[in-house]
């Protein structure tokens, strides 16, 4: 679905509960819909700054958590202390790899860990809905060369 028929959906959800739809509101939104990353609160403000936009921060964690409720918008922990968004997919696997030195997190995905979530659930007596798996370690560019994995 284009960034503009999400951000329209957002503006009739916020009418819908007697929420203003301000122009703050929306280049969050805009922003937020538009990523292909995992972006923090912080990221979202600096874009702002960049655009030029003077929204102060409580609106910007605001609007996430207004994101978060309508559906639109995902939050991800992924283990740094504070909260990444991205814009909700129909997607049941996250899968995500960390670095411990530089943070940088790459999504993967591995079918077979999707067969052994799945087979350990029902084990479990558990249906499966979803998964999300971190690995956290350090990455080749962290690594020392002739250390670790090789290349």
């Amino acid at each position: 679905m284009a960034t503009r028929d999400v951000a329209a959906r957002f503006s009739s959800w916020l009418r819908e509960r007697n929420l203003p739809v301000t122009a703050q509101r929306m280049a969050i939104a805009e922003i937020l819909l538009a990523s292909e990353r995992h972006l923090s609160a912080e990221e979202v403000a600096q874009e702002l700054g960049l655009r030029g936009a003077k929204v102060g921060t409580a609106t910007v964690y605001r609007t996430l958590d207004a994101l978060v409720e309508s559906g639109l918008v995902v939050e991800r922990d992924l283990g740094e202390g504070f909260r990444r968004f991205e814009p909700a997919r129909d997607e049941p696997v996250r899968d995500f790899l960390r670095c411990t030195s530089c943070g940088r997190t790459q999504e993967f995905h591995d079918e077979s860990i999707v067969v052994v979530s799945e087979r350990v659930a029902a084990h479990q007596g558990f249906e499966r809905e979803s998964q999300r798996l971190v690995i956290l370690g350090v990455c080749r560019d962290c690594r020392v060369p002739g250390e670790g994995i090789p290349s």
